[in-house]
């Protein structure tokens, strides 16, 4: 018969090495890294959308909210008087009928009227023939609670609205408006805003700041819409204001009728 060499068979004095039990394997530290990689970049996530949520203005937004325009403020007009600083009137003494054979009457020249105008905070309206296009819409003016500035409260007071068309849809671009005197205070700086820049009010909508605190007033400020020419578009709306803080916003709407 052929020989054969075998392996040594174990033996019953060779000990056999136990099973593990639980079937437990060791951590492979690829794994951990990859991990920890992970938890960065949801931290990282996370972050970026946090401060696009308190900023979104800050350069991680792709799509940040568009710029509003800046507040046109135009510079106040600056009268003039088309008289001299002085007027001394003159007396024209008539002449002299002189006794001819042949007479001639001469006529005294006709006196000439100057009418003086005073310089005056009210604007001038000169009603079109078939009135402005814009008046004042129903409801307004109205005073209500400073619901837009809920941090400042009775800290302020101001005039604010929007101008729609004869549909209701907003009209952006119009030219804003405002003077008059408010008491203790004395006469406004005439101020210019856009329709369009103060959204709170809607697509179209404006809003001027009076003062630090509410003042009493009897239609005494006024506010005027204009187009990008400085052309009236409606009469001036005078307004109330109250010494309470409660009614310390003007809401003063402008609707097209024609």
């Amino acid at each position: 018969m052929t020989s054969f060499d075998f392996e040594d068979s174990p033996t019953d004095e060779t000990p056999v090495r136990p099973a593990r039990r639980g079937g437990h394997r060791r951590f492979d530290p690829v794994w951990n890294i990859l991990t920890f990689l992970v938890l960065l970049v949801v931290v990282c996530l996370a972050g970026a959308f946090t401060l696009i949520y308190i900023n979104p203005r800050t350069g991680l937004n792709i799509f940040p909210p568009p710029t509003l325009p800046p507040r046109l403020v135009l510079p106040s007009p600056t009268r003039t008087s088309a008289l001299p600083p002085t007027w001394t009137p003159t007396n024209t003494l008539e002449p002299t009928v002189t006794n001819t054979p042949h007479p001639t009457a001469t006529l005294p020249p006709t006196p000439t009227f100057f009418t003086l105008v005073t310089p005056s905070a009210t604007p001038t309206v000169t009603r079109p023939p078939a009135g402005y296009p814009y008046e004042v819409r129903k409801g307004t003016p109205q005073a209500i609670t400073n619901i837009y500035h809920p941090e400042l409260g009775c800290n302020w007071m101001g005039v604010g609205g929007q101008a729609v068309d004869m549909s209701g849809a907003p009209v952006i671009g119009l030219i804003v408006r405002l003077g008059g005197t408010l008491p203790g205070i004395g006469p406004l700086q005439t101020m210019m805003s856009l329709t369009g820049v103060a959204l709170n009010y809607g697509r179209a909508g404006y809003e001027f700041m009076l003062g630090e605190k509410p003042i009493a007033s009897k239609k005494s400020l006024w506010v005027q819409l204009l187009d990008q020419e400085g052309t009236p578009l409606s009469d001036p709306i005078y307004f109330d204001t109250f010494a309470s803080c409660d009614k310390n916003l003007i809401v003063v709407d402008f609707k097209q009728v024609r």
